[in-house]
């Protein structure tokens, strides 16, 4: 049984950012080779709808281990520009969470390279994934199991 590229599988909020996100900004998406057309905007292939780029920070600590950045790229499908919940404190960005999150796992293989010297090939391509959301909300409150209660 083969697994189809670009597969989207649902995922709660809760479990993409156990310990929740900051949202840093939303902007739109832009369709580069649109540029120059008026209405430039990216727009989703399966939905048709319009995608924004809202870029949040991980809160969890995790988050940046094996060189994975802390800031993450969630693209929200939406005619119109998503807003975040009110910050709690202000001055602080809001902490949010994602309406019918989705992930698709992909391979990057920009890092892997042929050698040009004829040493032996050596591959620094990674499994990776890209999030998809229909809308950003608050939170809910969530127990955060210890370390030493999660199942490895």
């Amino acid at each position: 049984m083969g697994i189809p590229m670009g597969i989207r599988v649902e995922i709660p909020s809760e479990v993409a950012f156990r310990k929740n996100a900051l949202c840093l900004s939303v902007d739109k998406e832009i369709d580069f080779d649109k540029r120059g057309q008026g209405d430039d905007q990216a727009r989703d292939k399966q939905t048709g709808q319009r995608v924004w780029a809202v870029t949040v920070m991980d809160l969890d600590e995790e988050a940046s281990k094996f060189g994975r950045s802390a800031q993450v790229k969630v693209k929200v499908l939406a005619e119109h520009q998503p807003v975040p919940p009110a910050a709690k404190i202000p001055g602080y960005p809001p902490v949010v969470a994602f309406e019918g999150l989705q992930f698709t796992p992909y391979l990057d293989d920009k890092k892997c390279r042929a050698p040009h010297d004829g040493r032996q090939h050596k591959c620094k391509a990674q499994l990776t994934f890209s999030f998809r959301a229909t809308g950003i909300v608050e939170p809910r409150e969530l127990a955060v199991p210890a370390d030493s209660d999660r199942v490895a």
